[in-house]
């Protein structure tokens, strides 16, 4: 830490007895004007972040502020603009995304551990941390939209929030949010400071696990999934009940993971987990939470008919230039830009900023989650899963002052494969059909058909089915398999795996 900025000088006096080597000043105008000061962090009340970023930003620094990014929709999305056009870091403090535990939830769901998202709940509830200058709609519920946006990969279709305001006449202190989700998602978020108990728990119920973060119990028991299912019984649903597992996760202090992360992105320039699009996506869908509380009447953003006009979707904030194909009841979200002679297939979803092409061609059925580059020369095949962050090349040795456009590799992803999270292919490979790489797996060569690989570089531990299943088999030999879920049979012959039709 260089210096220390607080316009109270008592305030100032305290922090620098605290910390005798750090500087301390009164202006914040005078500080940025400290050119060896090149990250600042804005901890001040919400109204006056947005100034204090702008200013940022325009002297040239990198800025991590805490939530909300500001109050303004618009000038949300003009300083996430700002950041990117100045070469500058810009992230929001939205906490949860350094949990430990909400990162390995992220990482169940996207890898399909919970099978398909069904519903997803928060209560973020208390006694008391009341507050006059924000209702707790504001003060509470930021953290659980930005998580459940994150986890969701989509931005609602529509929004209903009630509340109750009992200690001030125009501020609520308790409010309950209903999300409905294009993909059939919903979710809702219950808020409240007049709780007589703690409570900060997260459900997301899949098709196959229910996984529930219940961050006031100790480490070690903060998340816990349970195999519930449901069979049918002629008409009858009944629900099999099955012990809960808890999952171990390592041990982080999110606040330090926050600021570290920060101090990261600076060395690396890397974009933050929580930059500034994901800060004013976070306030728009907070802002119209606000006005459905206020109004009494759903907020809709995504009307049906104009799905149906183009047979496709593209939010408004995604670009997609004009030689571009797109098949029917595709999704393009947020900031994503599809570049030209592009083509995509039906059914497909590009979350949130995702970049595509030129030239490039994907199947049908593809999912491709946030922060994705499909560069020229990467094919995708139909049905194939392409997790959050996870990083495509093109070139194999590139140099920033060097082009190499001409030496692009070709890639192939085959029907069915999935690439987790944070993975990265290089150039030149082929991924075999329905193959599964792990979360943070480097590829550097071919994968074989039904392929289980993690690891840097890459290696092969087993073998998966066509549903993701883990087959009972060696790397090699002749023997047969059965799927558990689906009950195919698979065979093994030698290094080949085939199924049996």
């Amino acid at each position: 830490m260089h210096t220390i900025c607080d316009t109270n000088p008592d305030t100032l006096k305290n922090f620098q007895e605290k910390y005798p080597s750090v500087q301390g000043v009164l202006s914040y105008p005078e500080m940025l004007k400290n050119s060896e000061i090149n990250g600042v962090i804005i901890a001040t009340p919400a109204p006056m972040h947005g100034d204090m970023v702008r200013e940022a930003l325009l002297s040239g620094k990198d800025v991590y502020v805490e939530k909300p990014l500001c109050l303004s929709e618009k000038e949300a999305g003009e300083l996430a603009t700002l950041a990117e056009e100045r070469g500058r870091i810009l992230m929001v403090g939205h906490l949860l995304w350094y949990h430990p535990v909400v990162l390995k939830l992220k990482e169940l769901i996207d890898t399909g551990a919970l099978g398909r998202i069904q519903y997803i709940y928060s209560n973020r509830l208390n006694l008391g941390k009341l507050r006059r200058e924000e209702n707790v709609l504001w003060s509470f519920a930021p953290h659980d939209i930005s998580v459940i946006l994150g986890l969701v990969g989509e931005e609602p279709e529509s929004i209903q929030s009630m509340g109750g305001n009992y200690l001030h006449q125009s501020i609520a202190d308790t409010t309950v949010t209903l999300m409905k989700f294009a993909s059939g998602i919903r979710a809702h978020i219950f808020v409240s400071w007049l709780h007589p108990f703690k409570e900060q728990k997260l459900v997301v119920v899949g098709d196959r696990q229910m996984a529930v973060f219940n961050d006031t119990l100790p480490w070690q028991e903060k998340l816990e999934l349970f195999p519930h299912s449901i069979e049918w019984n002629g008409n009858i649903p009944i629900a099999n009940k099955a012990a809960g597992e808890f999952i171990e996760v390592s041990q982080d202090e999110p606040l330090r993971a926050e600021c570290q992360h920060f101090l990261d992105c600076i060395t690396s320039r890397q974009t933050p987990r929580t930059d500034g699009r994901e800060g004013a996506l976070t306030l728009k869908i907070l802002k119209a939470c606000q006005s459905a509380l206020e109004s009494g009447q759903p907020v809709v953003f995504c009307k049906p008919s104009l799905v149906a006009k183009k047979e496709y979707f593209v939010h408004e904030t995604a670009q997609v230039d004009a030689d571009v194909q797109i098949g029917k009841e595709t999704k393009i979200w947020h900031f994503s830009h599809v570049l030209s002679k592009s083509i995509i297939g039906e059914r497909c979803s590009l979350g949130q900023n995702v970049v595509v092409g030129p030239n490039v061609k994907i199947g049908n059925g593809c999912k491709i989650q946030n922060n994705v580059s499909v560069y020229d020369g990467v094919t995708l095949e139909d049905d194939v899963f392409c997790g959050p962050s996870m990083v495509f090349t093109n070139i194999i040795n590139p140099r920033s002052h060097i082009s190499r456009r001409a030496e692009f590799l070709p890639t192939r992803l085959k029907r069915g494969c999935t690439v987790g999270a944070n993975a990265t292919i290089v150039c030149g490979t082929s991924l075999g059909q329905y193959s599964f790489i792990g979360a943070g797996a480097v590829v550097t060569k071919d994968v074989p058909d039904y392929a289980l690989m993690v690891g840097n570089p890459a290696r092969q531990i087993g073998w998966m089915s066509r549903y993701g299943e883990r087959l009972d088999l060696p790397l090699s030999g002749n023997q047969e398999a059965v799927c558990p879920h689906t009950g195919d049979k698979y065979r093994l012959d030698g290094e080949h795996l085939q199924i049996m039709e």
